[in-house]
Parts: C-alpha cells; sequence; structure tokens
C-alpha cells in the first residue's frame, strides 16, 4: 500500500476506495456533518459497493454526507448513537430497510478504542438499567451494576485530518479528534483524507495526534465544502 518514496499516498479517491467490497464494515469520522472525510463519502457512492454496514456519529443529516450513503441504497446497517433528526435514517429505520444499533455515545467511542488497543471487551455502567442492558452480560463491579460491551472494530475507516505527512501521522482540527482517531486503529484499512500534505518530519513529534502507524492510504484533498448543520448565533 506504499507509493513512491515509501510513502502511502495514492492519487485519488478511486485509487484510495478500490480496496472496498460488498458487505463490509465501514466506519467514517465526523460528527454529524462537521469533520467527514467529503470526497471519500462521495466516492464510495461512486464506487458502487452495497450492503455496507455504517459504523458512525449519527449517519449525516439534512440529506448531506452519510445520508447519501442512505439514499443510494447501499447500507443494511447502521451502528450509531444519535439519530435526531435525520430523516432519511428515521424512514429506513421505520421501514426495516435499514437495521440500527444504537450504542451510548462514549461506549461507541471506547469500543472503537479497545478495539485498535486489542482489549476485545470491557464492563461499563453506561446503559445499566435501561434498554441499553437487552442480551448483555451484567456483573455488579464496586457497587455499580455493569454491562458487558464488546470492542468494535471496522473493515476500513474513512478518517478526515487537517495535516497529515507522508508517513500518515496524522493532526485533526479541533473536535474532528472524537471519533477519527479511534476509528483509524480500530479498523483493518485506514483511507485518510486530508486538507494539507506535509513532508515526514513537518510535524512536530509533540503535535502528532495519530501516529503513522495506523494510517495505510492518503489522498490529499484541500477543497471542502465543510457544511454544518443548524447555524445558531446569540440575540442580543
Amino acid at each position: 500500500m506504499t507509493g513512491k518514496h515509501g510513502n502511502k499516498i495514492v492519487a485519488s479517491v478511486a485509487d484510495a476506495l478500490a480496496p472496498l467490497k460488498d458487505g463490509m464494515t465501514i466506519m467514517v469520522g465526523g460528527f454529524g456533518l462537521s469533520g467527514n472525510p467529503e470526497a471519500l463519502i462521495r466516492g464510495v457512492v461512486e464506487r458502487g459497493v452495497r450492503d455496507l454496514t455504517l459504523v458512525s456519529n449519527n449517519a449525516g443529516n439534512l440529506g448531506k454526507g452519510l445520508a447519501t450513503w442512505l439514499k443510494a441504497g447501499i447500507i443494511k446497517k447502521v451502528i450509531c448513537s444519535y439519530i435526531g433528526a435525520n430523516e432519511d435514517l428515521h424512514t429506513r429505520m421505520a421501514s426495516g430497510e435499514v437495521r440500527v444499533e444504537i450504542t451510548p455515545q462514549g461506549t461507541l467511542a471506547e469500543r472503537m478504542r479497545a478495539a485498535g488497543a486489542g482489549i476485545p471487551a470491557f464492563f461499563t455502567p453506561t446503559g445499566a438499567g435501561t434498554i441499553v442492558e437487552e442480551g448483555k452480560e451484567v456483573r455488579e463491579i464496586d457497587g455499580k451494576r455493569c454491562l458487558l460491551e464488546h470492542a468494535l472494530m471496522g473493515d476500513v475507516a474513512l478518517v478526515r485530518a487537517a495535516k497529515s505527512d507522508h508517513f500518515g501521522n496524522l493532526r485533526f482540527w479541533r473536535t474532528a479528534r472524537n471519533f477519527n482517531p479511534v476509528m483509524a486503529a480500530a479498523a483493518k484499512l485506514s483511507i485518510v483524507e486530508c486538507d494539507s500534505l506535509v513532508e515526514n518530519g513537518a510535524i512536530d513529534p509533540d503535535d502528532v495526534h495519530l501516529a503513522g502507524i495506523f494510517v495505510h492510504k492518503i489522498v490529499q484533498v484541500p477543497e471542502h465544502e465543510n457544511s454544518f448543520e443548524y447555524r445558531t448565533v446569540r440575540k442580543r
């Protein structure tokens, strides 16, 4: 998966997504419409793969982002933590077209972090005594009712980074660090869409948010829509 100079740079989004196959579990970074790997998301639809299991925070919104996968009918299951006003997911969930597994947001992130760290499962009090508990092993730890949650691994992670060097050492923009790093570590194949590409050594080691050992392919995409869901301003 390396190109000239031993780096991981690929020439196009199509090249980056060439390994994708039907039925894969694909993790996609971002939060709603913020911090999405926009070009990679479009590229998956163009690639024509189907029957995907999507792992993301909330599968897009307002018909944009990952909602385009729903519209294209390429998703069979979504593992997420929030549906909100995503009508594309609501309607397909209600019709049975798409199966949806809701996981508390912190648990979702920890399941992926555990996968990247080689931890097969962990206990958490989150969700105990609620519908989240159904079908799970329960144990009392230090007087708290805890649920056994299993690590969540993906076949592919689509990651958006603000900056990458040729080895794949990454820096993320602000809260894009919420899901992108753990997804990259949890997937067998991590594909990075970066805003800025720099030479190896240009990112200070103290400024690296994710080590390049977790990254397999890098495609530079300088221009993004960077859409967001709702603009909220203070009224005087």
